[in-house]
């Protein structure tokens, strides 16, 4: 079933970057502009491997969103979705659960343009479109959109993909990420990944300057820090890892590749404290 998409007003903003256009240029899409284009090189010459960096964030979306999938979620709540790029997630975890059920969320009136694509999911299944902030989760749990296509009764996978680096420490991004996951029940997932400047501390503080720049929020975390957002969580093997590194499709990378990367990703899975999380 599809969900018809929110209209939106004539200001896109195009003559400031945004990161789900630059992540989308990043990846090779036609859905940019100058601005978004121009804050990309920046990085690129400082980290010219930004765009196998931004493929290979995007490879671990679609295998944990298929992992989750098999380990037998069929809800996902999937905020700062970005720019319609196949596989969507949807398109991911339906060709495993065709029942699938999925609500997209992001506050970028092009994203919100594009929505339609990510409306059309299997007959089974459900997809449904949130404009909404993540820095207000109240908004998003609230949302009848949101309560009319996923059971918050019954486990969810909470995807927050190359998100929560662009919220900084006085918007509260551990609050945040705890709201969220208070609100879903036990046996539901979290599924993330976070830019670091661990791998590359000498051009951190530039790329993170060119972000601000451009208008754009930004704040590299490390290990430590983006472990945090995982507490109280149970951490789904091999634990806290460069993107490449969690469950690769082949070969093992090496770890000298870890510096392309710049990112740390993790999935967990939220403790059922009686022991019969409905899964």
């Amino acid at each position: 079933m599809t969900d018809e998409d929110n209209r939106i007003g004539p200001d896109l903003g195009i003559d400031q970057a945004q990161p789900s256009r630059m992540y989308d240029y990043m990846l090779g899409g036609k859905d940019n502009y100058d601005a978004d284009r121009e804050a990309v090189e920046k990085i690129e010459q400082l980290l010219p491997s930004v765009r196998r960096a931004a493929r290979t964030n995007r490879d671990f979306m679609i295998r944990a969103a298929r992992f989750v999938a098999q380990a037998g979620i069929r809800q996902f709540l999937d905020i700062g979705t970005g720019i319609p790029t196949e596989p969507n997630l949807h398109q991911t975890v339906q060709q495993i659960a065709p029942d699938a059920r999925v609500v997209y969320v992001d506050n970028d009136p092009i994203v919100l343009a594009h929505a339609r694509a990510l409306l059309v999911g299997t007959p089974e299944g459900r997809t449904g479109f949130i404009p909404a902030d993540v820095r207000a989760p109240e908004t998003i749990l609230d949302a009848p959109k949101l309560r009319e296509i996923l059971d918050l009764e019954r486990p969810v996978a909470l995807s927050l993909i190359a998100l929560m680096h662009f919220i900084d420490d006085d918007e509260h991004p551990y609050d945040i990420v705890d709201t969220l996951m208070n609100a879903l029940a036990p046996g539901s997932y979290l599924v993330m990944t976070h830019i670091t400047g661990e791998f590359t501390p000498d051009i951190a503080d530039r790329a993170v300057q060119i972000y601000r720049d451009s208008g754009i929020t930004f704040r590299l975390r490390d290990r430590v820090e983006f472990t945090r957002f995982f507490d109280g969580l149970d951490l789904v093997d091999p634990g806290i890892e460069t993107p490449h590194r969690w469950h690769p499709d082949g070969i093992v990378p090496p770890r000298s590749m870890d510096k392309q990367m710049v990112g740390y990703a993790g999935v967990a899975r939220k403790p059922d404290p009686g022991g019969s999380a409905d899964v």
